[in-house]
C-alpha cells in the first residue's frame, strides 16, 4: 500500500517525538552532544523550509501574473480587491475577539501557578511600533528582485499585479510573456512535488530537536495554557469557520477534506508557508478557478492569519493575568483595534506574533518581561495557530472564488 503524504508526515512526527524523548532523557548528563544532534536534525527542517521559500516567489509572480492578465483591467482586479481585503478584516475582527473571549473564560494566567521571570529580564524581543507610514512603504517594493530575495510575498504581489495588467494592455506582444509564465509555473508545481517528498524527514527533524532540547516535561507545567489555546483554534475551525461557511454556500467539510494535508505540513513544522504550494493545488482541485487561488492566496499570507490573530489577544490576556492586572473592558476594546491595524504590517518578520504582543503590552504598561511566559510552549502554540491560518485561507479564498462565480465542480482530491 503506498502512503500518502498525510500518512508520511504523520510517521515522521511520531518517530520524530520518540527520538527526541529518547536523546533527552540519555544525553541529557552530555549538553554538549545534545546541543549537536539537535543542530543537525534541525537541519532537515531548515533545508526543507529554506527549499519551500526558494520556490514561493517565482511560483506567486508566474502565477499571479498569468492570472491577474486574464482578469484584464484595474476594474475587475480593484472588484475582487476590495472583496478580498473586505473579508480579511471581517475575519480577522472574528479571530480577535474569539482569542480575547476565550482568555476572559478561561482565565489561563490565573489558574497556572508558574513562575514569573525576573523584573527587567531580557526578552529579546524587540516591540515594533507599526505606523500608517510604516505599512505603506513597507507594502510598495522599491525592487521588485529585492523583493524576491527576501521573500516579501506582498510586495511580490504588488508588483504581479502592476506587471499582470501591463501585459493584458499590450495586447498579442503579452501572450507570448502570459504563454512562457504559464511554462514557469508549471516547471514550479513540478518542484514543489519533489520538495514535498522530503517534508516527512524535514517534520521528523524539527520535533526530534524541540523535544531533545526542551523535552516533554516542560508541558505539564504549561499544561492548562495549551489546553485553553488549542480549545480556542478548534472552536475556531469547527465552529466559526463552518458556520462563515454555511451563510456563504460554501461546503466547509469538502474543503477541509481537500486542504488537510497542508493542515497537517503547517502544524507539524509549524509553518504556514510551508504548506502553501500544496494548498493551491489543492483549493484548484476544490474547483477554485486559478486567477482567484493566484490572487486571494498569496494576500491571505499578509493579511489573513487566523491563528496568529487569536494568539495576539489570548497571549496578551494571558500575560495580563499571570500578573494579576486587570485590563478594563474598554482597554480590551482598545487593545482589539490596535491589533487590527498593527497586525498587517508585519508578515515576515521572524517571530512576528511575539514582535507585535511585545508592542500591544507596551501600550498598556505590562511588564515586558512577562512575554518569557511563553518562550518555554511558543513552539508548540505555533502548530496550532499556523494550521488554523492555512484554513482560514482555504475558506477565505473558496469564499471569494463563490463571490465572483469562479468555484466550479471539485476533481477527485
Amino acid at each position: 500500500m503506498k502512503l500518502n503524504i498525510t500518512w508520511k508526515i504523520f510517521i515522521g512526527m511520531t518517530l520524530g517525538i520518540i527520538v527526541g524523548y529518547l536523546m533527552n532523557v540519555y544525553l541529557t548528563s552530555d549538553p554538549e552532544a545534545l546541543a549537536s544532534w539537535s543542530v543537525y536534525l534541525n537541519l532537515l527542517s531548515k533545508i526543507f523550509l529554506r527549499l519551500i521559500k526558494m520556490i514561493i516567489g517565482p511560483l506567486i509572480f508566474s502565477i499571479l501574473t498569468v492570472g491577474i492578465a486574464k482578469l484584464g483591467d484595474f476594474k475587475t482586479v480593484g472588484r475582487i480587491g476590495v472583496k478580498t481585503l473586505g473579508y480579511f478584516y471581517f475575519a480577522t475582527i472574528l479571530s480577535l475577539v474569539t482569542g480575547l473571549l476565550a482568555v476572559n473564560i478561561l482565565k489561563p494566567g490565573k489558574m497556572m501557578e508558574i513562575p514569573l521571570p525576573e523584573s527587567g529580564a531580557d526578552t529579546g524581543i524587540e516591540s515594533k511600533k507599526m505606523t500608517l507610514e510604516n505599512f505603506f512603504t513597507h507594502l510598495f517594493p522599491q525592487s521588485f528582485f529585492e523583493a524576491l530575495a527576501t521573500n516579501e510575498i506582498l510586495q511580490i504581489v504588488v508588483f504581479s499585479i502592476f506587471f499582470g495588467i501591463a501585459t493584458a494592455a499590450i495586447g498579442d506582444h503579452g501572450k507570448v510573456i502570459i504563454k512562457g509564465l504559464d511554462a514557469v509555473a508549471e516547471v514550479m508545481f513540478k518542484i514543489v512535488g519533489y520538495v514535498m517528498g522530503f517534508a516527512p524527514y524535514a517534520v521528523f527533524g524539527a520535533v526530534a530537536a524541540v523535544i531533545a532540547q526542551k523535552g516533554l516535561g516542560i508541558l505539564g507545567g504549561y499544561l492548562y495554557l495549551i489546553i485553553c489555546f488549542f480549545a480556542t483554534l478548534a472552536f475556531f475551525i469547527l465552529v466559526v469557520l463552518p458556520l462563515i461557511c454555511l451563510f456563504t454556500k460554501v461546503q466547509y467539510w469538502k474543503l477541509l477534506a481537500y486542504v488537510k494535508d497542508a493542515l497537517f505540513l503547517s502544524f507539524s513544522t509549524a509553518s504556514s508557508e510551508a504548506s502553501m504550494p500544496l494548498q493551491i493545488e489543492q483549493l484548484k482541485k476544490f474547483g477554485v478557478s486559478e486567477r482567484i487561488v493566484s490572487f486571494v492566496l498569496p494576500l491571505g499570507y499578509s493579511f489573513n492569519l487566523d491563528g496568529s490573530m487569536m494568539y495576539m489577544t489570548f497571549a496578551t490576556g494571558f500575560i495580563a493575568q499571570a500578573y494579576g492586572i486587570e485590563l478594563s473592558i474598554g482597554q480590551q476594546v482598545t487593545m482589539l483595534l490596535t491589533l487590527l491595524i498593527t497586525s498587517k504590517g508585519i508578515a515576515g518578520v521572524p517571530r512576528a506574533s511575539l514582535v507585535v504582543i511585545a508592542g500591544t503590552m507596551s501600550l498598556f504598561n505590562l511588564p515586558a518581561e512577562g512575554l518569557i511566559l511563553l518562550f518555554a510552549v511558543d513552539w508548540l502554540l505555533d502548530m496550532g495557530r499556523s494550521a488554523t491560518s492555512v484554513a482560514g485561507n482555504a475558506v477565505a479564498t473558496a469564499i471569494v472564488a463563490k463571490w465572483e462565480n469562479e468555484l466550479g465542480p471539485a476533481q477527485p482530491a
